[in-house]
């Protein structure tokens, strides 16, 4: 007996160091997917405890549908079914994603009704009806090449889209309907282009919410250009649409052209910046000067010129993009001195999230405005950029290519480099869906005054140390992933630390009471941060803005 007690210890024993051994190598049998899909279970559910409408049930059933179709996905791009050429080394992330705009249109609901802003709060409810069909035509797609048909998906996917098209059908008005089909019909055609034009940039649910955004702006320029007599509003406003949608016009007609011709001479590229400046000079500035009644250069050298404020921090801007162009140049430098395969660490593509946040941080503080006309600058600047580099178009193509690809990742696996333009959308998506005409005084109240931070806290400040700190100090992992429990922990942290400077530093930000709702909305970010396989810098901001809204 005392022999059988002591194996038992014994087998004990070896028990518990077996346990220890896998909780710090991570080699749980955890599906990282699974967990991914309870934080945003949670998130959806902490926002319907505090906002709940007609429009809230179907919110959560799309929830649940959305997990099983995710699961379809995930099949078909293990199989090789899909239709398109998804971005490899990444599950479909259908559900974070099909949650995005639902839940963002219903925290602008709220916030809207707050303030008795009637129009916007119409605006906000077509925009959580407009996902929420987004969402289910993404979820038809996966249901209908996958074989066998997956009847209980099916039967589940049937009752949440009977719920949505009967909610919508008692809310919404026929003028509403109509524009919720419109940007449906701009979404099917434009990720049919897209996703065949760019093969391996983007996940399913990536594709959802870049294309689906990218469609609702385009339904929202052509109908405020079709009713001018009912334009109204910021010209600051109308600066994003048109410079998007002329940007995005120009890759459109060089990806035709150039499936004809050569790119990479000087006739073609001379061609190329010859119709850049027609599309700029002929299109985009006739069309702003329509949209707010003004010569848009006489315009921007009016705003740009407002106070000495703008003055002193264009400068600062101006000085930080040198010392961005100087750490490319010298990681190209020691590419060219020494090994051709160099490439740079996390740490060194981190100091780019550094610059950013010293980059963002003042403009939010001392003028948003600025900040925003700025960043959608910054964007057409970079968009026209990835042309030049994707096109090799001469003199700067082949530069170009070679300085990125010191700065590729996993994720850069498709023929467009990406990952800075979605570091620059993280960080200004939540300045530029900032609900204006919501907020009287500039600001919302209580955990609502951070929501212009939340990509400076989400990638610039949380992802930044949890890269930096899980890869240089993190020894346990979490289960299932390679990220670290040390770097989500010092995020965390170092989120906190920074909500704390911005309340001292920004007159604008009270939390009131609210700090428990903004320390639980950054560890919830920070734990899909952790198990996400999405691009970060995209919908981590996103969640953030949403749970700082209500």
């Amino acid at each position: 007996m005392n022999g059988g007690k002591k194996g038992r210890e014994s087998e004990g024993g070896e028990g518990e160091s077996r346990l220890k051994i896998l909780l710090s190598n991570g080699d749980m049998d955890c599906n990282p997917v699974v967990v991914e899909s309870l934080v945003v279970f949670a998130i959806v559910l902490c926002v319907h405890l505090v906002v709940w409408n007609q429009l809230s049930w179907c919110c959560i059933a799309l929830a649940i549908q959305a997990f099983y179709v995710q699961h379809k996905w995930d099949r078909l791009l293990q199989t090789g079914g899909a239709v398109f050429q998804f971005r490899p080394s990444a599950n479909s992330g259908v559900l974070p994603a099909c949650m995005v705009i639902p839940l963002l249109g219903l925290a602008l609901r709220e916030r809207c009704e707050a303030s008795g802003n009637v129009y916007f709060e119409r605006f906000s409810m077509v925009v959580t009806v407009t996902g929420m069909m987004l969402a289910l035509f993404l979820s038809l797609i996966a249901l209908g090449i996958t074989r066998p048909v997956p009847t209980n998906t099916c039967v589940i996917a049937g009752i949440a889209g009977s719920a949505v098209l009967y909610t919508a059908k008692k809310t919404l008005t026929v003028s509403e309907v109509i524009e919720v089909l419109e940007v449906l019909l701009i979404f099917v055609y434009l990720s049919l282009i897209i996703l065949y034009l760019l093969p391996r940039c983007f996940t399913p649910g990536e594709a959802l919410v870049v294309v689906g955004g990218i469609s609702f702006v385009i339904n929202q320029l052509i109908k405020r250009s079709l009713n001018l007599a009912e334009v109204k509003g910021d010209p600051v406003n109308y600066f994003l649409p048109v410079v998007l949608v002329g940007a995005l016009l120009l890759g459109a007609i060089f990806a035709v052209l150039f499936c004809f011709m050569e790119s990479e001479t000087w006739v073609s590229s001379l061609f190329f910046h010859t119709m850049a400046a027609v599309l700029a000079l002929g299109i985009i500035m006739p069309w702003l000067s329509l949209l707010i009644r003004r010569h848009p250069i006489v315009w921007l050298l009016d705003f740009l010129t407002l106070s000495q404020t703008r003055f002193y921090l264009l400068v600062y801007w101006v000085l930080l993009a040198i010392m961005a162009s100087v750490l490319v140049l010298n990681q190209n430098y020691k590419r060219t001195s020494g090994s051709k395969k160099h490439q740079a660490s996390t740490v060194v593509r981190k100091y780019f999230h550094v610059i950013v946040v010293a980059t963002y941080v003042p403009g939010l503080i001392y003028d948003r405005q600025l900040l925003h006309v700025a960043s959608v600058a910054c964007l057409a600047v970079f968009l026209v950029l990835e042309y030049v580099r994707y096109f090799r178009i001469r003199p700067l193509g082949q530069p170009l290519r070679q300085l990125l690809t010191l700065f590729l990742d996993e994720r850069d696996s498709g023929p467009l480099i990406l990952t800075h333009i979605y570091l620059l959308l993280g960080m200004s998506l939540p300045i530029w869906l900032f609900p204006g005409p919501c907020a009287p005084k500039g600001s919302l109240p209580a955990a609502g005054s951070l929501v212009s931070y939340a990509g400076v806290l989400a990638v610039g400040v949380g992802d930044t140390v949890a890269s930096v700190f899980g890869s240089t100090m993190g020894e346990i992992q979490w289960p299932g992933t390679r990220k670290t429990m040390e770097g989500t922990a010092t995020s965390i942290f170092a989120q906190i630390i920074a909500v704390a400077i911005f309340l001292i530093f920004d007159g604008a930000v009270n939390l009131n009471a609210s700090y428990a709702w903004v320390v639980g909305s950054i560890t919830l970010v920070s734990m899909l941060e952790a198990y996400t396989a999405q691009i970060d810098n995209l919908l981590l901001p996103l969640y953030l803005f949403i749970l700082l809204m209500i």
